[in-house]
């Protein structure tokens, strides 16, 4: 290509311009917030939504395993490129849609106990906008099933008011969780028992005409049955969400943490009412899971909480599912 004299001269000139202009600025402000969580997928004919309320600061690991020895809760920590100094749990909701029953499994930490209702933080009490950014009204479930009465799991049934946060479902839970979390003769032992009653009292008050007592082995609706599993409390129950040939237990807190827990699932934890029989419970029932390959959707596991259990030595090993985002199918 020849260039003649002028052109060059223009070249030269448009060059300049642009070494004299000032550099174009690619940065731009840090947003620190993230995207609403919820995770949809298929059980059988099912459609499934896991829903977060929120990361929730457990502390330091000796606060919530006491009986552990440090030095091997920090090694099992590293392992797992997690934190030694501090654990945090997720809080992962379950919502199913059988297409007669719109259904949630338990209700975060929610809001109806004031400075209470954080005190694990800042980051809970996300469930009920997160359930309208998946989708969901809360005045469209008719069925709210409890794993037990413990405060990030029912504290989202009313709102700061005592109002009704789902005012057309029904409340299953266990009658001896019922029984125990609302009677003020329990308000003893550790100082987390005062308001874990009291805001268990206000929680279900509200709905006593609605109440439905479970028992180990029913359906509560067709395709999600009840699997006892008592310990971390008396009433705590598994719930097993059956269609087609797929199976996936909802394991509420048969176990807190993928790796402490499972990997030792003789260690108790802080919040169990009996922690003997939450260990013999809980080693049980991960037995059972890993013979049998059902899923698992685990409340406190990492985000969003759906994988397998499997034998790993003498405790177990957790494997995580992969997360199909092109779909539900």
């Amino acid at each position: 290509m020849h260039m003649t004299r002028r052109e060059a001269f223009g070249l030269a000139a448009a060059l300049g311009t642009l070494a004299a202009a000032p550099a174009a600025r690619a940065a731009a402000p840090m947003l620190g917030t993230q995207a609403p969580a919820w995770y949809r997928f298929k059980i059988g004919d099912f459609e499934a939504t896991v829903v977060s309320d929120g990361a929730l600061p457990l502390g330091r690991p000796a606060d919530g395993f006491p009986s552990a020895p440090a030095e091997e809760m920090q090694t099992l920590l590293r392992e797992s490129f997690l934190p030694a100094d501090g654990v945090v749990l997720e809080q992962n909701a379950l919502v199913v849609n059988t297409g007669r029953h719109l259904v949630l499994i338990d209700t975060g930490m929610g809001d109806s106990m004031g400075e209470a209702s954080r005190m694990f933080g800042p980051t809970t009490g996300k469930l009920r906008e997160n359930l309208r950014a998946a989708g969901f009204q809360p005045e469209q479930f008719d069925m709210i099933l409890l794993t037990h009465a413990h405060c990030d799991h029912a504290w989202g049934l009313v709102d700061a008011n005592g109002q009704r946060v789902f005012p057309n479902a029904q409340v299953a839970l266990a009658e001896a969780d019922l029984r125990y979390w609302t009677d003020d003769n329990n308000k003893r032992g550790p100082a987390f028992m005062v308001p874990f009653i009291d805001g268990a009292k206000k929680n279900l008050e509200a709905y006593r005409d609605r109440l439905v007592m479970i028992r180990d082995g029913q359906e509560v609706v067709p395709g999600i049955t009840a699997i006892a599993t008592p310990g971390h409390t008396v009433g705590h129950h598994c719930y097993a969400v059956s269609s087609g040939n797929m199976t996936v237990v909802n394991t509420g807190d048969l176990a807190h943490h993928q790796v402490i827990m499972l990997r030792r699932p003789s260690w108790e934890f802080a919040y169990d009412t009996d922690p003997a029989q939450s260990a013999r419970t809980r080693t049980r029932m991960l037995d059972r899971l890993a013979a049998d390959r059902h899923h698992v959707l685990s409340y406190h596991f990492s985000w969003p909480g759906l994988g397998h259990v499997a034998r790993a030595g003498e405790g177990y090993a957790w494997m995580p599912a992969g997360i199909n985002l092109s779909g539900v199918g």
